[in-house]
């Protein structure tokens, strides 16, 4: 073992040096001369394979936060709002604008975008649905009186979608409550304008509408971004079992009766015209009737004129050709009988006329 600048040899050539170009043997294997050298540790180069100090960890952890905020940045400048959706943007909590479907970019960090759904939704009123979908009675919003001090249980469906975003963010806290609360005003104002049996049969419509109307006129003035798009009555009946087999009952007569005066005035629909154009007929018929027998006065009243004419010029001849007219109209009808006046024997004539009859035909 020779101690060369510090460093042990073992050599078994009799303490000679290795080449310098050689390379070391690793992991205490001999050389080809048979030297054994220890791995040495070389300090390291400053860089990113160098060793990891507090200092370049906390410049790491800067970039990728800086990284980070970069790209959220970037991508959180642009929002999509869908069909279904309105988009209200604020900047330090006042409203700059209000954006619809598309994409649309906004200031980073600044401004905030709140989504609001303009889709058309619905409610009951006066019922709630159970958890097997059957419809629950809401006895202290259903019922209510009517004109003639009637209790009716009525139930109504709502529609309803926001028609300003801003007002529905910011004018009140639950806009939703409030539209419930202006339905039920609005439909208790009504149907107390009205009886019981209208509320349940006739007036249904009428109802409707009136509740609709008064609705839209609360909705203006307080102003809560919401609309009413729609309200129907559901089911209206009386509060007790009994009482709504009588009504139903009056309801199917009722029904039955608009059915038979349907039938009827579709009987009168048909009848009406057929009888109008009968009386058409008739008068036309009776128009021809009277002018026929004007034209048959008028033409017998020319025909006595032109012969009492000849009557005028000769007198005898006309007698004597009236009469021979007159018997040849009469006696064709008339059985005739011969008699000299003075025997018992008449002879008549209808038997000799018919024999002249017979030779005259042979």
């Amino acid at each position: 073992m020779n101690n060369v600048n510090g460093e042990y040899h073992f050599s078994g050539n009799g303490g000679q040096r290795p080449n310098p170009g050689e390379q070391p043997p690793q992991g205490g294997a001999p050389n080809d001369g048979g030297t054994r050298r220890p791995q040495t540790h070389r300090p390291g180069k400053p860089g990113f394979n160098g060793p990891m100090t507090p200092a370049r960890a906390v410049t790491i952890a800067l970039i990728v936060l800086a990284v980070v905020l970069i790209g959220n940045v970037i991508f959180g400048s642009f929002y999509n709002v869908s069909e279904q959706q309105s988009a209200v943007v604020t900047q330090f909590g006042k409203v700059v604008r209000t954006d619809s479907a598309g994409l649309h970019f906004k200031v980073p960090l600044l401004q905030q975008v709140h989504m609001v759904d303009i889709t058309t939704h619905g409610t009951g009123l006066g019922y709630s649905v159970g958890p097997s979908g059957q419809n629950i009675t809401d006895v202290s919003n259903g019922v209510m009186i009517t004109s003639d001090f009637n209790l009716i249980n009525i139930d109504f469906y709502m529609e309803y979608r926001v028609n300003d975003p801003v007002a529905y963010l910011y004018n009140t806290e639950a806009p939703e409550q409030i539209l419930k609360n202006i339905a039920l005003a609005s439909i208790r104002s009504t149907v107390v304008n009205y009886t019981v049996d209208e509320a349940m049969t006739t007036s249904k419509s009428a109802i409707q509408s009136e509740v609709k109307s008064r609705m839209i006129e609360s909705l203006n003035e307080q102003q809560i971004g919401l609309q009413v798009v729609n309200i129907t009555i559901q089911d209206a009946e009386p509060p007790t079992a009994e009482v709504i087999n009588a009504f139903k009952n009056v309801e199917t007569v009722k029904q039955s009766a608009e059915t038979t005066i349907n039938q009827a005035r579709k009987y009168e629909s048909e009848q009406i015209p057929a009888a109008e154009a009968e009386a058409d007929r008739i008068v036309q018929s009776a128009e021809a009737t009277k002018a026929a027998r004007i034209a048959e006065a008028e033409g017998q009243v020319a025909r006595f004129n032109a012969m009492f004419e000849q009557y005028r010029l000769n007198p005898l001849i006309t007698k004597q050709r009236m009469f021979y007219e007159t018997l040849e109209n009469v006696l064709p009808g008339v059985k005739l009988i011969i008699s000299d006046g003075g025997t018992e024997t008449m002879l008549p004539l209808a038997p000799f006329a018919a024999g002249n009859a017979v030779q005259g035909g042979e």
